[in-house]
């Protein structure tokens, strides 16, 4: 993988326009499997996992490419080919989202165990416990998930033990063309749902309530699709460029995102003295004064969310006193801590929670990111370090940020590709 070098100690002024949501695209890409017709499909964000999930979706037979820069045309294909290749399906998580449209559809499904970023265990049952009580037959064999649908699915009510996002989708999608009526109790909450909901409703679905913890689907005979669609925003790549502005003094105006979206982390920001502005479709962040210590806790959407925790902590790691973050979705979400103190951050890490002691400042260094949001914290510390600071592995970054280099130097940052 490649190396991303930054020359920190610049505070980051401008402007910025935010992307479209990588994980809103990745499910609406799946999604697209439950449509007779072509889709177009607006605002993609050009990422790497976006392009994984392409190939993935070519592989089983559907027609999909780019039609400018953010504007994708995807043909659903009316028969599916072999089992997605395990070379794509092991570099993205989101494939398993392929599973619920292919039941549904299809009547069949063959996908390897996903891949994904070593964040945490992110079991798969929740997905199976759902799609098994719409009357799907899942088994997992030498690594690969396989599912049959004897006849139409059947409308059910499914109970999540924990509201995940990914079994949500997975079931709402499903439920779309099973016959009768679906409800999917402590359903997930985040903006990605409510999007995928609207996309299937775009296309023909009766899909209600996402956004709130019950939702509620009337199984329709198929979706036409045929239509175009715009993804949200990506609130975390909002997120991180908010917090970058933050820990490096600076003065941005992010465009291009929904601030209802970004209200856990405005909140946390406005906590430790930085100043934030809302507007229709723009946030202003400023740090203007010194900051101050936070807690923070991660929890399900509309709480503090688990991919901007990491970038928290290194924004902190320089904020005199003691912050305290609680990680309660992903295990292995902190480690991110040793790779930033080896830029000479003071953390402890005790199980799920972590303890950071203020430093007067960074130094540059050597260091790896380990997933996808311990790389966008990587590149906040570095922005924030004395010296030059060289991030190895920069694909995990390239998986959720587009141009991010290009989009840092347009914010006064000096950053280059190694």
């Amino acid at each position: 993988m490649d190396s991303i070098v930054i020359a920190g100690g610049r505070p980051l002024r401008g402007r910025l326009k935010i992307c479209g949501a990588k994980n809103a695209s990745l499910a609406v890409l799946c999604a697209t499997f439950l449509c007779k017709n072509e889709v177009v499909l607006e605002n993609i964000p050009n990422i790497s996992d976006v392009r994984f999930m392409l190939g993935i979706i070519k592989s089983l037979g559907a027609s999909a490419g780019w039609d400018g820069p953010d504007t994708l045309r995807v043909t659903p294909p009316e028969q599916v080919n072999d089992e997605a290749p395990y070379q794509l399906v092991k570099k993205l998580r989101a494939s398993n989202l392929l599973l619920g449209p292919l039941l549904a559809r299809f009547s069949e499904a063959e996908v390897a165990l996903p891949g994904g970023c070593n964040i945490g265990i992110r079991p798969m049952d929740l997905h199976f416990k759902g799609l098994s009580g719409l009357g799907a037959e899942l088994s997992l064999e030498h690594g690969c998930i396989r599912g049959n649908a004897p006849g139409r699915l059947r409308g059910a009510r499914v109970y999540l033990d924990f509201p995940s996002v990914g079994a949500t989708e997975n079931i709402m999608m499903a439920a779309c063309l099973a016959e009768g009526q679906t409800l999917i109790e402590n359903a997930a909450k985040e903006p990605e749902i409510v999007d995928l909901a609207n996309f299937l409703n775009t296309m023909g679905a009766k899909v209600r309530g996402a956004g709130t913890d019950v939702i509620k689907i009337d199984g329709v005979p198929f979706l036409e699709g045929g239509a175009r669609y715009s993804v949200i925003p990506d609130r975390i790549e909002a997120g991180t460029f908010m917090v970058a502005a933050a820990a490096t003094g600076g003065d941005v105006v992010l465009e291009n995102l929904i601030p209802i979206h970004l209200q856990p982390l405005t909140a946390k920001l406005r906590e430790a003295r930085v100043e934030v502005y809302e507007e229709e479709d723009t946030i202003r962040v400023c740090a203007n004064q010194p900051l101050r210590s936070i807690d923070i806790k991660t929890m399900p959407y509309p709480g503090f969310p688990t991919d901007l925790q990491s970038q928290l902590m290194a924004m902190l790691s320089t904020v005199p006193g003691t912050s305290v973050v609680v990680e309660n979705i992903f295990e292995n979400r902190f480690m991110v801590a040793d790779e930033l103190k080896r830029m000479g951050a003071r953390i402890k890490v005790e199980g799920r929670m972590a303890v950071i002691e203020g430093v007067p400042s960074l130094q540059g260094a050597q260091v790896k990111a380990t997933d996808l949001r311990a790389g966008a914290a990587l590149i906040v510390a570095g922005l924030m370090a004395n010296g030059e600071t060289e991030i190895g592995n920069a694909g995990y970054i390239d998986r959720g940020y587009y141009d991010l280099e290009k989009k840092l130097t347009s914010l006064g940052a000096t950053i280059w590709r190694k």
